[in-house]
């Protein structure tokens, strides 16, 4: 006769359920039987769980700003008139969205994307590193090549070619960005001297942006579209490597921070409702959500990166450590998608930004 197994056992493992609410959401992915369907497929992420939940939150997010950004500005009721001006001069709309990302970005191919957003006046303010600065106008000069994650360094130096991941940026491209940037830094010295101008990091991409001329770089349209670009560590990088050479050839350009720090904290404190899409960590990470800090915290925030939060870094932490500081609101929604910004980015992109820019009319 059988035996009936332990009711040690059948206890632990037979626990009976409660009943789920009624609200509760199914786990469900995408049928591929009903053929490839790229928009269908990512809405189905929302429901697939995991990271691609997180990434139907994010896409959600996003466009959320983006419908409080096409309603109307109030209107200043002593002015009779909408608030419709930001500090720097730019048009204000209902919701002011920054964009933060790290130099790898531009390195990579996401710099198309990122030129798609500044090109279609889509963001408002911009936060980078040095080297997303400087990556994308020495893109206008040579181009940045694949290659693999395993070439050895001591190989690739003695070529004279440098590694970034798995892209390659021969040496020759930083030759030709110091040819290109010096006379600028000539110019806006002997401006400095004769007319008085204060330059900041922000003032001197604007001034870049315009001598690249070349439409496919990010801050051409950032400087046809007045979207003011942060940099508050720009000496880190190839342009600093540039600044200081030049301090010897023709001393005496000087940076300020300071008027840089006053500007961005404005526009945040001047905003209706501000948004944060940060991609990566870091520097832009913080400088964005600390301007948000002067207005009591953004109502809309997404993050993307790899980060985790066990080390205490700023970089890893989550969304809700700003709402601790007061960068993010506490009625706020944020997301955080762990994952290769690379891979994501575009895809949110699409998902949001793109769908309100109508395709070319086939010629």
């Amino acid at each position: 006769m059988a035996e009936a197994p332990p009711s040690k056992a059948t206890d632990a493992v037979l626990v009976q359920s409660e009943e789920m609410p009624a609200d509760s959401v199914v786990v469900t992915g995408y049928d591929f039987s009903n053929g490839v369907d790229y928009h269908a497929l990512l809405q189905t992420y929302l429901t697939s769980g995991f990271q691609a939940t997180s990434f139907g939150k994010a896409v959600e997010e996003i466009n959320r700003m983006l419908e409080k950004k096409a309603e109307p500005l109030p209107v200043d009721p002593e002015e009779d008139q909408p608030l419709n001006l930001h500090p720097m001069g730019r048009p204000k709309t209902n919701c002011t969205i920054f964009l933060g990302y790290t130099s790898n970005l531009i390195s990579s191919g996401v710099r198309e994307t990122l030129r798609f957003l500044t090109k279609h006046n889509m963001v408002d303010c911009i936060v980078a590193t040095a080297g997303g600065i400087e990556e994308d106008f020495i893109k206008c000069l040579a181009p940045t090549y694949l290659g693999e994650f395993q070439l050895k360094g001591k190989d690739l130096r003695v070529k004279g070619i440098n590694r970034i991941g798995n892209l390659l940026v021969p040496n020759d491209n930083y030759c030709k960005f110091e040819d290109w940037i010096m006379p600028i830094l000539d110019q806006m010295l002997l401006e400095q001297k004769t007319q008085g101008t204060v330059w900041t990091p922000s003032k001197m991409v604007h001034r870049l942006g315009k001598e690249i001329d070349n439409p496919d770089s990010v801050y051409y349209w950032c400087y046809k579209n007045n979207i003011p670009v942060f940099s508050p560590a720009l000496t880190d990088g190839s342009i600093g490597d540039m600044i200081y050479f030049h301090s010897y050839k023709n001393p005496g350009l000087v940076l300020d921070i300071v008027e840089d720090i006053r500007r961005i904290n404005n526009i945040a404190v001047h905003s209706q409702h501000t948004g944060m899409i940060i991609l990566g960590g870091g520097l832009v990470k913080h400088h964005i959500n600390n301007a948000n800090l002067m207005r009591n915290g953004a109502e809309y925030a997404v993050y993307v990166n790899t980060g985790q939060e066990f080390d205490g870094s700023d970089a890893g932490a989550r969304p809700d450590e700003a709402v601790s500081w007061g960068k993010i609101k506490m009625t706020a929604n944020p997301v955080k998608v762990y994952a290769d910004a690379t891979l994501v980015f575009p895809l949110l992109v699409a998902e949001t930004f793109a769908k309100n820019i109508k395709a070319p009319t086939p010629s």
